[in-house]
């Protein structure tokens, strides 16, 4: 079957006939690696379901400081998600870590979708509240657990994406330095 007919199935039933409707609001394309998707002061008009490939959401302060917000692999949604739903401007980057094969859709699509597939809005419901739940644990994570269990936290959220992203990245997304970074690997393998 379609990955995003498997992934909406794992939540709620769907017939292939509403699911054929569905894709039809979707739009298929193929980026390449390091296209921006989304850019800082744009209008955010789509988000993004990752059918292939590996994306990061990231901010850029006065400094030009890299702040690493999410990374999106496989079946993961992917957005400036205040600006998709408030209108508001981007403070996001969005960016394609490797070759990416994903499924964009508008708000406006997305709204018409609701009506003519209702389960579909309950579908984009959980997938909300749980995506508030999880930026609500990393916050509190960020408050409260030192570097090393946030990095144990970011490998048990992102298994095996050592691999894909670059060091700085992950030290971004963790609110530590490379350096900080490496010291805990260096200190993970010393107790393996």
């Amino acid at each position: 079957m379609h990955p995003l007919f498997d992934h909406i199935s794992q939540e709620v039933a769907i017939t292939p006939d509403d699911f054929n409707q569905t894709l039809h609001y979707f739009d298929h394309i193929h980026c390449k690696k390091k296209q921006l998707m989304i850019r800082a002061g744009e209008l955010v008009s789509r988000q993004y379901f990752v059918i292939k490939g590996c994306l990061r959401s990231f901010l850029i302060d006065d400094n030009d400081r890299e702040y690493t917000v999410q990374f999106g692999i496989e079946n993961w949604w992917m957005s400036d998600f205040t600006a998709y739903f408030t209108g508001a401007k981007s403070i996001l980057y969005l960016e394609c870590l490797e070759n990416c094969e994903l499924l964009a859709i508008s708000k406006n699509s997305m709204d018409k979708l609701y009506i003519k597939v209702p389960t579909l809005e309950h579908f984009f419901r959980q997938k909300l509240e749980r995506a508030f739940v999880s930026f609500q644990k990393r916050i509190i994570s960020n408050l409260h657990k030192s570097a090393e269990e946030r990095y144990y936290d970011f490998l048990a959220q992102y298994p095996d994406i050592e691999q894909r992203v670059r060091n700085y990245q992950i030290a971004s997304y963790l609110g530590i330095t490379p350096e900080s970074l490496s010291r805990i690997r260096t200190g993970r393998t010393q107790k393996k």
